[in-house]
């Protein structure tokens, strides 16, 4: 299989990156460490090749409310330069992929204007999805275009990545609420800046050309802005319990399974699908419920670990990592909603032994 390379790669091959294919991508897993890339990020500023992620730009007649039919969130809500954090569901209920609807309001020809940002590795099938549930296609309907592989994006994430932007743009970046964007410019070119992030710090993603991405990418390079690659990437989201698609959450798990409850919003979102079982969940209680993890000693739970109950396994582990910034191993897991509670104890199942493990609060950890 070949793998697809961004605009970026040169740049990060320069720097003597440890690649590794993800997703049909040969992406960056660590420039200089991991530890050190992760540390970057809670205490300075460090940036992220993203470029590989879904990128689709969607305008027509009505696209939230068409949009609204696919998701649990209301998008009704969403005002022009704001985004929401939402998934697309089936009918049972389950998550197809987790995404930011970015809205960027009414054109001057009086159609909606939305930017859709989707994960690398659903990117065909979250096209498809829409493909048959948007009425794309008709004289009334929805332009799509998808521009996955033709934008860089860069996520600039840490206490001073604000400050770092701020000096290669003319926009005011403090001003942008959190979950804001804005079309503005980066060292003088287009660019799409969005206060959003993986990390549980501040910073923004920018989307910008190709060219400009490595222009981008270079110059905060020389300002001290620290490279960073997908093995930082997953503990630093990890860390605030932000979950992955195809680990955390999946088609056979619902929001609410998820903890994702917040951007379930059955009194505005109208009739979207899999509505019903998220209903009957709320009404009755779900079996499993998607938990924190604090391990006992250095033992480190992995994807797919069974979680035990006395000796009985009663769950599995979907990320552990041991935590760069607590300093000690912490997980995901789905467990019985009865032992989901802060506090239980639990065990994880690591190389036939059973190693201690306590039900915590999430996120695991939180910016000042």
């Amino acid at each position: 299989m070949v793998l697809l390379r961004t605009p970026l790669y040169a740049l990060s091959a320069s720097l003597n990156a440890r690649f590794t294919a993800f997703s049909g991508w040969e992406m960056a897993v660590q420039y200089s460490g991991i530890r050190q890339e992760h540390q970057a990020v809670r205490q300075n500023a460090g940036m992220f090749d993203i470029s590989h992620m879904g990128k689709f730009f969607l305008q027509g007649t009505n696209v939230l409310a068409q949009l609204q039919r696919l998701v649990p969130s209301d998008l009704s809500r969403l005002k022009p330069g704001a985004a929401q954090y939402t998934v697309f569901l089936n009918p049972q209920g389950g998550i197809i992929d987790d995404l930011i609807v970015y809205y960027r309001g009414t054109t001057l020809a009086g159609t909606e204007s939305v930017v859709l940002i989707v994960n690398a590795a659903t990117t065909e099938k979250d096209k498809a999805w829409l493909s048959t549930h948007l009425n794309s296609g008709k004289p009334s309907g929805i332009v799509f275009t998808d521009e996955s592989r033709d934008r860089a994006l860069i996520a600039v994430q840490g206490p001073e990545a604000i400050a770092q932007l701020q000096r290669i743009t003319t926009e005011n970046l403090a001003a942008v609420p959190r979950f804001g964007h804005l079309e503005g410019t980066v060292l003088g070119q287009p660019a799409f800046l969005a206060r959003t992030g993986y990390t549980g710090e501040e910073g923004f993603e920018v989307m910008v050309s190709p060219e400009t991405g490595q222009i981008l990418w270079q110059t905060l390079y020389e300002n001290g802005v620290i490279p960073c690659g997908l093995g930082a990437r997953d503990t630093l989201r990890l860390e605030a319990a932000m979950a992955l698609y195809g680990q955390d959450i999946t088609e056979q798990t619902t929001p609410l399974e998820a903890g994702l409850k917040w951007l379930v919003h059955l009194d505005g979102a109208g009739d979207f699908m899999g509505r019903e079982v998220l209903e009957t969940q709320l009404a009755e209680g779900v079996e499993k419920r998607l938990v924190g993890l604090q391990m006992e000693g250095r033992h480190i739970a992995r994807h797919d670990y069974p979680v035990l109950h006395g000796e009985q396994p009663i769950g599995i582990v979907t990320s552990g990592t041991l935590s760069p910034t607590l300093g000690y191993p912490i997980a995901l897991a789905y467990v019985p909603s009865s032992l989901a509670t802060t506090g239980q104890t639990l065990a994880v199942q690591i190389r036939g032994k059973a190693c201690p493990a306590q039900v915590v609060k999430r996120p695991f950890y939180k910016r000042k």
